[in-house]
């Protein structure tokens, strides 16, 4: 590696500026256009969002209009199963070996 390379001449000066320019334009251009797609997706993904939960939103404002107060706390509705442990203890391994077959 050379430590002082050899001075460049005034066109190669000019062509490095050239293609810098072109180069921070096409960057620029290409961030824009992905800027505008994701705002594209972003609003398509939202007026999806915004159909698919019409019929929460209109039962909502009809129990508004009804008179029916919002509900106290959560609500949490479901099933539970409840799964009692079993621990086998040693003195339990020790009867079971010794039982005769």
């Amino acid at each position: 590696m050379n430590p002082n390379p050899p001075p460049t001449s005034l066109l190669g000066k000019l062509l490095a500026l050239v293609a810098g320019v072109i180069l921070l334009v096409l960057g620029f251009m290409f961030s824009l256009v992905l800027l505008v797609m994701l705002v594209a997706v972003g609003l398509l993904l939202g007026a999806w969002f915004f159909w698919k939960t019409r019929h929460v939103r209109k039962a909502m404002n009809e129990a508004r209009m009804a008179g029916h107060p919002p509900a106290d706390g959560n609500v949490i509705e479901g099933e539970a199963v409840v799964v009692e442990e079993y621990r086998v203890t040693e003195t339990q391994v020790l009867h079971d070996d010794t039982r005769k077959p």
